[in-house]
């Protein structure tokens, strides 16, 4: 599909309203509407303005049109306008039939455009924001609090340390004023990119242009990113919550983006190890598998958040720093501390031995076929041309495809032993037993596996291998954690 943007001029920012358009024959009209501010410019004490103002924008009405009268208004077109706000990028997204483009377009302009700014809308979205936190996350999702602790534990003191969404008691303290004025500062055309796609009039795009040029010109929102240092030692946080099983989140910070060298190589390796929902991956095969130790076990090295609910990423994630991540999905209390071991024991067999030539021939060709399901909808699309221009990348599918073609064995193997480690990790667990985890990862007694059915020899050599890996962590390297003190 011809993309009717200039990728030629590849920058880290991107310039004042860019328009990303791609004109085609479906009548339904996809909207992203990006801005390069974020979480990471909420002000200091303010953690959830970023997210509190965007919801407000979707969740408000505007000057001429309450809330309700826009929930009448959109609902006989079967269209709805949503928000997706992340560490440096807040999404406006939406779609509609191009029979009724008019209204759904006067709404989302309008509401971006001349917000209604009313009491009690944000009351109401508020209380929604403060669920999303305290129930949605907390409360009823192991997995994705684990991986959202993992990454405020490893950003501590930088920018992207504090959730997304914000955190409870700032989130109470935010006021109108606190809104607009994140709005007014960051919602400008030089932090602006249009997305459209679809069967669209022909002057539609131009219109848009003028439409938004409404606001002010602004200055990029980009903030500083301080430099991190490694962990000195392993670190391991154990949140204290009534629950059945136990959920971990371990990982380190990388400097692999989208736009270095070496990513196509480390994406290979990850995917080999533990690609997202796929039973071929190493650590699925490993632990679930052959073990029937749990759900899921997968590793990351881009931010993928609510993998319980999607089988492929969300675009328009953009961020200047990631973490390798290894997220095991809930484990049984009496083999959790053999879970743990033996994700770190496959972790230390990648770095050992990498991935065989076979298994590299084979990840290659799956990538370079599985890029083009992540182009599924024409949002989705949409969404990664954005990103590709902020990450300063050609075309997504093309650049990797590109890179695959060139990339070999060797360089995978030399990226996975550049980038990983086996130490100085930050591990999260989640679990009911928070006393008694933390005293079974000090004694570093064996933790040998029962089996309700026959295993294979070969297993049962390894698991004594397993079972008795010494870890060695001090009682100042496992900290407990209540629930209630989490994002609070």
């Amino acid at each position: 599909m011809k993309i009717a943007i200039s990728l030629l001029l590849m920058s880290a920012y991107l310039p004042a309203m860019d328009v990303v358009a791609m004109p085609g024959q479906s009548p339904l009209i996809q909207f992203r509407i990006v801005f390069r501010a974020g979480s990471a410019n909420d002000p200091k004490g303010k953690a959830g303005a970023a997210a509190l103002t965007a919801s407000m924008l979707t969740g408000g009405g505007t000057k001429t049109m309450t809330y309700q009268q826009v929930l009448d208004a959109v609902y006989p077109m079967a269209a709805r306008l949503s928000d997706q706000v992340d560490k440096e990028m807040i999404v406006f997204s939406g779609a509609t039939h191009v029979e009724n483009l008019e209204g759904f377009y006067g709404i989302l302009r309008d509401a971006l455009l001349t917000p209604g700014w009313r009491e009690d809308d944000l009351k109401r979205v508020r209380d929604d924001l403060k669920n999303a936190v305290r129930l949605s996350l907390r409360e009823n999702n192991d997995e994705e609090l684990g991986k959202e602790v993992l990454y405020s534990l490893l950003y501590k003191g930088h920018p992207y340390e504090h959730l997304s969404l914000g955190n409870l008691t700032a989130i109470d303290a935010l006021s109108m004023a606190d809104l607009q004025a994140f709005y007014k500062a960051h919602l400008n055309k030089a932090n602006l990119t249009i997305g459209i796609a679809g069967n669209y009039p022909k002057d539609f795009v131009e219109r848009m242009r003028r439409d938004f040029s409404a606001l002010p010109k602004g200055k990029p929102s980009t903030v500083k990113l301080p430099p991190l240092a490694p962990l000195k030692t392993t670190q391991v946080t154990i949140v204290q919550k009534k629950t059945r099983a136990v959920a971990y989140s371990l990982g380190f910070l990388i400097d692999v983006t989208r736009n270095h060298p070496d990513f196509p190589a480390l994406l290979l390796a990850n995917t080999w190890f533990g690609p997202h929902r796929s039973s071929g991956g190493n650590l699925y095969q490993r632990m679930r598998e052959i073990r029937g130790l749990n759900y899921g076990d997968y590793s990351y090295i881009e931010y993928f958040p609510n993998g319980m609910f999607q089988f492929e990423p969300d675009p328009n994630l953009f961020r200047r720093s990631q973490i390798f991540q290894i997220w095991i999905r809930p484990v049984e209390p009496p083999t959790a501390h053999f879970a743990l071991r033996l994700s770190l024991f496959e972790l230390e067999r990648l770095l050992g031995k990498g991935i065989t030539e076979a298994d590299f021939e084979a990840t290659r060709d799956f990538l370079a076929l599985n890029v083009n399901l992540l182009m599924k909808t024409k949002s989705a699309e949409l969404g990664y041309a954005i990103d590709s221009k902020a990450y300063g990348i050609p075309e997504y599918t093309s650049y990797l495809q590109a890179a695959l073609k060139k990339l070999k064995h060797e360089d995978v193997q030399k990226a996975i032993r550049k980038h990983l480690r086996k130490d100085r990790l930050q591990i999260v667990a989640i679990t009911d037993n928070a006393e008694d985890l933390k005293k079974q990862l000090l004694a570093d007694a064996p933790s040998p596996m029962k089996y309700n059915a026959s295993k294979p020899g070969d297993i049962l050599e390894e698991d004594k291998i397993v079972s008795t890996k010494k870890l060695g962590w001090k009682p100042e390297q496992i900290t407990i954690v209540p629930l209630d003190q989490v994002f609070q």
